[in-house]
C-alpha cells in the first residue's frame, strides 16, 4: 500500500501568500534551509494506478501535476483518482473539489453527515458542482447505533486491497458551519488505513485538538502515524502578532510542552511517526532549527510534498 503526501502544509501553504514571518520571508529569499509546501492532502493506492484522494486541497491541480501517478492517461480524459474522502469541511481540505469539476462521471465523495451538511449549506460546494460533474455521495456512518467512537469500515470500489476505518475526533467545525457552536459527531475525523493483505495500518489525522482514548488506541495500533503538526507552541500565532487564537482555539494540539504532540508520540512506542499540516509559522519548517533537531531526537519526521510511505 502506497501513501503519497501531496501537500504537507496547513491552510495558506508555505510560504503563505501574504505572510512575511521569519519562515515565509526566509524561504522566499533562500536564507533558511526550508522547502515550500502546498496545503495538506494525501493519496492512497495499492497498485499505484487507482487512488483515493484524502482531502481535496485548493492546491490539487499543482499536486496532480507534481505527481504523474495520479494521471495514468488510459484515455483522452482520465484520472487515477477513483474517489475522494474528506475528513472535515475546512476550506483547505475541500475547495479542491471545485477543481475536479470536469470529470466525466459524478465525483465519488465519502464524508460524514455533518460534513455533507456543511458542503451543502455552510460552504455549498455540492450545489455548485451539480452544475458540472455532480457528486455521488457515499456516507461515512457510525459503526453501530449509538456508537460515538467509530464509523463503519469502508472499501472503495475500484481500489482493491485497502480498507478505511474512519473515526471521529474532537476538534472544531469550520467558522461557516451551521453547527460551529454545537459540535456534531463527524465534524472532524481521522482515518486508520489498512493494507488488507498484510494487516498493517497508517493513522492519518491532519487536525487533532484532543486525544481521546479511541484515538490513542488507533495510534498505538498503527504501524505509522501521520498526524497534526500545525504549531510548535499553543500561543505561537499570538506571540508573532498574527492572530488572537491559540492552538486549542483553532482545534489543534501544540507540539511542545506537557500534553503536546511530542509527549504523545513518545508514549505510543516504536513505530514510524510523521507530522503533517505544518503551519507557516512553525519553526520545524527550518531544517536547521533547534526545534527540528528536537524532533529528530524523538524519532519524529516532518512530511514534505512528494513524500512516499509504504505500508
Amino acid at each position: 500500500m502506497k501513501i503519497l503526501v501531496l501537500g504537507s502544509a496547513a491552510g495558506g501553504g508555505f510560504p503563505q501568500w501574504n505572510c512575511n514571518c521569519t519562515n515565509c520571508n526566509g524561504v522566499r529569499k533562500g536564507t533558511i534551509n526550508a522547502r515550500a509546501r502546498t496545503q495538506s492532502s494525501i493519496a492512497v493506492s495499492n497498485n499505484g494506478v487507482d487512488w483515493v484522494l484524502i482531502n481535496a486541497s485548493p492546491d490539487i491541480l499543482t499536486q496532480i501535476r507534481a505527481n504523474p501517478a495520479l494521471q495514468p492517461a488510459r484515455a483522452i480524459r482520465d484520472s487515477g483518482i477513483a474517489a475522494v474522502m474528506v475528513m472535515d469541511a475546512q476550506i483547505d481540505h475541500v475547495t479542491g473539489l471545485l477543481m475536479l469539476r470536469e470529470g466525466k462521471k459524478k465525483l465519488n465523495l465519502y464524508c460524514t453527515d455533518s460534513v455533507w451538511d456543511d458542503l451543502n449549506h455552510g460552504l455549498p460546494l455540492v450545489p455548485v458542482l451539480s452544475h458540472y460533474c455532480g457528486v455521488e455521495r457515499h456516507a461515512i456512518s457510525p459503526a453501530a447505533a449509538g456508537d460515538t467512537t467509530s464509523f463503519a469500515p469502508i472499501e472503495v470500489p475500484g481500489v482493491a486491497g485497502i480498507r478505511f476505518h474512519p473515526l471521529p475526533l474532537k476538534s472544531k467545525a469550520p467558522p461557516y458551519s451551521p453547527h460551529r457552536a454545537n459540535p456534531q459527531m463527524g465534524d472532524n475525523n481521522g482515518l486508520l488505513i489498512e493494507n488488507i493483505e498484510t494487516g498493517k495500518t497508517l493513522f492519518y489525522a491532519p487536525g487533532l485538538g484532543e486525544i481521546e482514548p479511541h484515538v490513542q488506541a488507533a495510534m498505538e495500533k498503527a504501524d505509522c502515524v501521520l498526524v497534526d503538526g500545525t504549531v510548535w507552541t499553543g500561543d505561537e500565532m499570538i506571540t508573532l502578532g498574527l492572530s488572537q487564537k491559540t492552538a486549542a482555539d483553532m482545534g489543534h494540539l501544540q507540539l511542545s510542552g506537557p500534553g503536546g504532540m511530542i509527549e504523545l508520540m513518545d508514549s505510543i512506542g516504536a513505530r514510524r511517526k510523521v507530522l503533517i499540516h505544518i503551519n507557516n509559522t512553525n519553526p520545524i519548517l527550518n531544517e536547521d532549527s533547534a526545534e527540528r533537531a528536537s524532533l529528530a531526537k524523538h524519532g519524529i519526521e516532518v512530511a514534505f510534498d512528494g513524500m512516499e510511505i509504504s505500508i
